[in-house]
C-alpha cells in the first residue's frame, strides 16, 4: 500500500480507473437536490442518477463515475452532533462512486472494486474482509455475491453475512434500493472493543468497535419502493451504485486511524491551530475538528446557493456555521475567524471544485456577515440564559422550559441545540419535548416554513418523455412566434386521454413548438393552438417544462376538438414574447452592471422574467444607495443605446466555462449549452429567448431594491413600454401630490419637509398637554397601586395608546411611586401596547422590567423587551390587556427578592 498518495491523487486515480473501463466522468451535482422533495441535501453519489435508475430519465451513457459532494446534517441522515467527537463523522464528505445503468452487474462491480482497492491502491489483502446480504424480510440471501467474492480470492471465512440493517441499502423511505456488499479494512486489534472488555469476542465487521473500517459499499440496485412500507418492485434493469468515502479511503491509504489526520484536514487544522495559537492534539482538539469540518460544509453549501436563514436548508447551514463559531469561542477566538478557515478550504479544494474559487469573495462575505450577526446573538442569548439560570437556581428547577427555549430560538435567533449545550455545561437540562411541541404549534399556524417546498414531478411526464422523446423548440429562429407540430399526447386531470373537446381544460404535448416552457426564471409563453383548418382552437394560458426537454401546453379548448396525431398550428402571443425577451436580456445586462458597481462578489440568487417586469435576486450584504442604483441604470441603458447585435453560440459545457461564460443560478446544464452574448460586456449560459439587438430593450428602469434574506438583495425592474408606463405613472402621482401641497413638482420636497416639521411641533405640544392631563390625575392612579411583597405595583390603562405619552407618564408615575413597578397598557390601531417601568431600588432587588415585559407580551399574543428599568412591547390581541395586568401582579408575587 502506497503512503505517498494524497487525497487528490486518490480521487483522480479512482476517476481515471473507471474512465479506462468505459465510464463517463460526470461532474458532482449540487448539494441541493433538484426535483426531489424527499431529501434535504445530496447525501450520496447516486442522488443525481435517481431517475436514471428508475428508468424515468435516459442519458447517452450507461456507465458513470463521480466524486460527489455530500452533506449529512439534517433529516434522516444527520451526523451533526457526532462531528468533532469521532474519527469518522462529518457534515461534508466526498463520495467516490461508479455506476451502471442496466449495463454490468454484480460480477463486474465486484471485480472492479477488488482490483482498485488491492492493485491500484495497493491495500494489503490480508487486512480486508467483505460482507454480503444474508437474507431477511422475505428477500433471499445474496449467494451470487458470496461466490463472486470467493472467485476474487477472498477467503470464505472473511466473507461475512449481515442483515437488512447493514447490507440492504435504501436512499430513503422511497426510491431505488437493493442488497449491498461492503469492503472492510482491519485497523488493528489494539483498538479498544467493548465486547472484548466485557469478556466476549469481538464481532469482527459486525462489531460496533473501530477495529474494522468499512471503506466501500457496492449496492446492487434491483428494486424500487414507490411509497413508504410498500412492496419492492423490480427495476427495469438491474444496476450498480457504489460509494467509497474519500475521507475513509485516504485514512487507510495514508496509514491514519482518524480522517482528521489525513491531508484532507491537516492543512485546515493547521490554520485553526495558527489562529488559536496552540497546537492541535487528539486529546483537546474536538473544537478544532468541529471548526475544520464545518468550514468545509459551509464553503460548499454557500457555493451551491444555500444562504444562512431560519428555515429549511438555510437553517441547517446556520446551525453548522454557528456551531463552528461557538467552538471557536471556546478555543478563545474572540475576533472574526471563520472566514479565514473557509478561505483555506477554498485554497485546498478549489482546483477540484471550481465553484469554490468562482464564489470566493461571496463565500467570505457570507461567513463574515453570519459571524458578526451571531456574535451579537451569542452575547444577547448568553445574557438571557444567565437570567434563566439564576431564576432556575432560585426556584429549584432542573431544566429550562420548552417555551423559553422556543423564545430564545424564534425571537432572538439562538439555536435550540446550542441552548441545550450551554445549559448542559452549567448542569441544567432542556425541555426538548416542550420545545418541539411549541415548534409544532407555530408550524400549524403557518409561521414556520417546512424545510423543502419543492414538488415532485408526476411520473406521467417522465413516461411521456421516455416514450415520445424531447420537444423540439422552434422559438429561437427569427421571431419564433409560429410553428407547425403534431399532437403527441393529451392530458386531462393528470391522465392521458385520446381527445379533447370544447370546454375541456387539458395539457397538450406537441412534437415541435414555438412555445417556451417556463424554466431558468423565464415565464412560459401564452397564445393558441389551431387545428383542422381553424375549426379547432385551444387557448394556451401557460407553457411548462415539468422535466427537461418536454414542453407541456396548458390549454382550454374553445372550439372543436383535438385528437392525438392531429397536425396543428401553434402561435405565440408575439407582443408578450417580445416583452419577455427584452426583460430576459435586461437581466443579463443588469447582472454585469451590478458586478461592476458593487463588486465581483455579486452572484445571481434567483430570477423571474415575466412580460410586465423582471425580478433579479443577487448576493450582496447592504442596501444599494440611490447613487449605486443610478450607476447601474446608466450602465444598462448605455449598453442598450449602443444597440449591439446579440449573439448565440452552441458549444460544449467545458468550452463555455473556459470562454468565461457565466452559469445562471438554479439551471441544470447538459453536455451542450447555449451561450448568449447580449452585449460584449456580458456572456452567459442561457436557454431562454433574447432580443436580436440590445437596443430592442428600449429603456431600463429600476422600480425597487430590497432585502429578501441574509446577504441576498432583490431588484424589480421594467423595460421598454413597461418602463415608459412606469415613468408616466410616477409623473402623474408627483403632479397630484404637488397640487395637494399647493406647490410645483420642483418645490415639492421643500414643502413636504416644512409640513413634516410643523406636524412634529404640533404632536409634541399634544403630548405635553396629554402628559400634563394624566399627571394631574396621577394621585388618583397612585391610590390604585397594590402592595405586593412590600413593593407598590400599579397597572393602569390609557386609550388610545401612544408610546411617547406612555414614556412620559411612566416617568412621572415612577417618580411619584418612589419604590415599585408601573405597567401602562392601551390599544392603538387594533393592537395592544404595553410599557413597564421599575424604580432602581426594586431593580437591585431582582425585578427586571425587560423580563416582566417579555412575559406580559405573551398574554396579548406578542413580544417585547428592554432595559431592567424600562421596557416596551405589544401584541395582536388588545382584549387580553386585563390578563396582562393580572399576570404582572402574579409575576411580582412569585419573584424571589434580594
Amino acid at each position: 500500500m502506497s503512503s505517498a498518495l494524497s487525497a487528490s491523487q486518490i480521487r483522480e486515480a479512482f476517476l481515471q480507473f473507471f474512465e479506462g473501463r468505459g465510464h463517463r466522468r460526470v461532474a458532482s451535482s449540487s448539494l441541493v437536490p433538484q426535483n426531489d422533495p424527499t431529501l434535504l441535501f445530496t447525501n450520496a453519489g447516486m442522488v443525481q442518477f435517481k431517475d436514471v435508475f428508475t428508468g424515468r430519465e435516459k442519458r447517452d451513457y450507461s456507465r458513470a463515475t463521480t466524486s460527489q459532494k455530500c452533506v449529512r446534517a439534517g433529516g434522516k441522515h444527520n451526523d451533526l452532533d457526532n462531528v468533532g467527537y469521532t474519527a469518522r463523522h462529518h457534515t461534508f464528505f466526498e463520495m467516490l462512486g461508479n455506476f451502471s445503468f442496466g449495463d454490468y452487474f454484480k460480477a463486474d462491480a465486484i471485480a472492479y472494486g477488488w482490483e482498485f482497492v488491492t492493485k491500484t491502491l495497493g491495500i494489503d489483502t490480508a487486512r480486508l474482509a467483505v460482507t454480503v446480504f444474508n437474507g431477511e424480510g422475505g428477500i433471499p440471501w445474496d449467494e451470487e455475491a458470496y461466490e463472486l467474492w470467493a472467485k476474487q480470492g477472498v477467503p470464505r471465512e472473511r466473507i461475512y453475512k449481515l442483515g437488512l440493517k447493514d447490507n440492504f441499502w435504501a436512499m430513503g423511505d422511497t426510491g431505488p434500493c437493493g442488497p449491498c456488499s461492503e469492503i472492510h479494512y482491519h485497523q488493528g486489534d489494539d483498538i479498544p472493543c467493548a465486547e472484548v472488555a466485557a469478556g466476549r469476542a469481538c464481532q469482527g465487521v459486525a462489531c460496533d468497535c473501530d477495529r474494522w473500517l468499512e471503506i466501500w459499499n457496492l449496492v446492487f440496485m434491483q428494486f424500487e419502493r414507490k411509497e413508504k412500507d410498500a412492496p419492492l418492485i423490480p427495476l427495469p434493469k438491474p444496476s450498480i451504485d457504489t460509494g467509497a468515502g474519500l475521507e475513509r479511503v485516504a485514512s487507510v491509504v495514508q496509514g491514519k486511524r482518524s480522517n482528521y489526520d489525513t491531508d484532507l484536514f491537516q492543512d485546515i487544522l493547521s490554520r485553526v491551530s495558527e489562529l488559536v495559537g496552540k497546537p492541535y492534539t487528539q486529546e483537546d482538539g474536538a473544537s478544532m475538528r468541529v471548526v475544520a469540518d464545518h468550514a468545509r460544509a459551509a464553503a460548499f453549501l454557500i457555493a451551491d446557493g444555500v444562504q444562512p436563514s431560519n428555515e429549511g436548508r438555510g437553517y441547517v447551514l446556520r446551525r453548522i456555521m454557528r456551531r463552528a463559531i461557538r467552538h471557536g469561542s471556546l478555543l478563545g477566538l474572540d475576533e472574526l475567524f471563520f472566514f479565514k478557515v473557509v478561505d483555506r478550504v477554498i485554497e485546498l479544494m478549489g482546483d477540484a471544485y471550481s465553484e469554490l474559487r468562482e464564489s470566493r469573495t461571496f463565500l467570505l462575505e457570507v461567513c463574515k456577515f453570519e459571524e458578526e450577526s451571531f456574535r451579537k446573538t451569542l452575547n444577547r442569548g448568553l445574557k438571557l440564559i444567565d437570567e434563566e439560570v439564576a431564576r432556575m437556581k432560585s426556584a429549584g428547577e432542573t431544566q429550562l422550559k420548552g417555551d423559553k427555549v422556543w423564545d430564545l430560538h424564534s425571537t432572538y435567533g439562538f439555536p435550540w441545540d446550542l441552548t441545550e449545550i450551554i445549559l448542559r455545561e452549567r448542569g441544567f437540562g432542556t425541555d426538548v419535548e416542550g420545545f418541539n411541541q411549541k415548534k409544532k404549534e407555530e408550524a400549524e399556524r403557518g409561521e414556520d416554513s417546512t424545510l423543502n417546498k419543492d414538488k415532485a414531478v408526476g411520473a406521467v411526464y417522465h413516461q411521456l418523455l421516455e416514450r415520445l422523446g424531447t420537444t423540439e423548440f422552434l422559438g429561437y429562429e427569427g421571431l419564433g412566434h409560429e410553428g407547425e407540430g403534431s399532437v403527441r399526447a393529451i392530458l386531462k386531470g393528470g391522465a392521458e386521454v385520446a381527445e379533447a373537446h370544447a370546454g375541456d381544460e387539458v395539457e397538450l404535448v406537441l412534437d415541435r413548438t414555438p412555445f417556451y416552457g417556463e424554466s431558468g426564471g423565464q415565464t412560459g409563453d401564452t397564445g393558441r393552438v389551431v387545428g383542422h383548418g381553424g375549426k379547432a382552437v385551444a387557448q394556451v394560458s401557460d407553457a411548462q417544462r415539468p422535466v427537461p426537454g418536454l414542453v407541456v401546453h396548458h390549454t382550454k379548448v374553445t372550439e372543436g376538438s383535438f385528437k392525438v396525431g392531429d397536425m396543428v398550428q401553434a402561435s405565440v402571443d408575439g407582443e408578450r414574447r417580445s416583452s419577455i425577451r427584452a426583460n430576459h436580456s435586461a437581466t443579463h445586462l443588469l447582472h454585469r452592471a451590478l458586478k461592476l458597481v458593487l463588486g465581483e462578489h455579486v452572484k445571481q440568487a434567483g430570477s423571474v422574467v415575466a412580460a410586465d417586469y423582471l425580478r433579479f435576486d443577487f448576493s450582496h450584504f447592504s442596501p444599494m444607495t440611490p447613487e449605486q442604483q443610478e450607476q447601474v441604470e446608466d450602465l444598462v441603458n448605455g449598453w442598450v443605446r449602443e444597440n449591439t447585435e446579440a449573439q448565440t453560440r452552441i458549444m460544449s459545457l467545458d468550452e463555455a466555462k473556459k470562454s468565461g461564460a457565466v452559469a445562471m443560478f438554479g439551471e441544470k446544464y447538459g453536455e451542450t449549452v447555449r451561450v448568449v452574448t447580449v452585449h460584449p460586456q456580458t456572456t452567459e449560459l442561457c436557454g431562454g429567448t433574447h432580443v436580436r439587438r440590445s437596443g430592442d430593450i428600449g429603456l431600463f428602469k429600476i422600480v425597487s431594491e430590497s432585502g429578501v434574506a441574509s446577504g441576498v438583495r432583490r431588484i424589480n425592474a421594467v423595460t421598454g413600454l413597461g418602463a415608459l408606463q412606469y415613468v408616466r405613472e410616477t409623473e402623474r402621482e408627483l403632479k397630484k401630490a404637488s397640487e395637494l401641497m399647493k406647490t410645483t413638482p420642483k418645490d415639492l420636497v421643500k414643502r413636504v419637509e416644512a409640513t413634516q416639521k410643523r406636524v412634529k411641533e404640533l404632536e409634541r405640544k399634544v403630548e405635553e398637554v396629554t402628559v400634563k392631563a394624566q399627571t394631574g390625575s396621577s394621585k388618583d392612579l397612585l391610590e390604585q397601586a397594590r402592595d405586593i411583597n412590600g413593593i407598590k405595583v400599579l397597572a393602569t390603562r390609557m386609550d388610545p395608546a401612544d408610546p411617547n405619552v406612555f414614556r412620559g407618564l411612566a416617568d412621572q408615575l415612577r417618580d411619584r411611586i418612589k419604590s415599585g413597578v408601573v405597567l401602562i397598557g392601551g390599544e392603538k390601531d387594533g393592537k395592544a401596547v404595553l410599557m413597564v417601568a421599575a424604580t432602581q431600588d426594586v431593580v437591585k432587588r431582582g425585578i427586571n422590567a425587560g423580563a416582566l415585559l417579555r412575559e406580559l407580551a405573551k398574554e396579548v399574543n406578542g413580544r417585547g423587551g428592554g432595559k431592567p428599568d424600562l421596557a416596551q412591547g405589544g401584541g395582536e390581541d388588545p382584549s387580553r390587556i386585563p390578563a396582562a395586568f393580572d399576570k404582572l401582579y402574579e409575576l411580582v408575587k412569585g419573584t424571589n427578592l434580594a
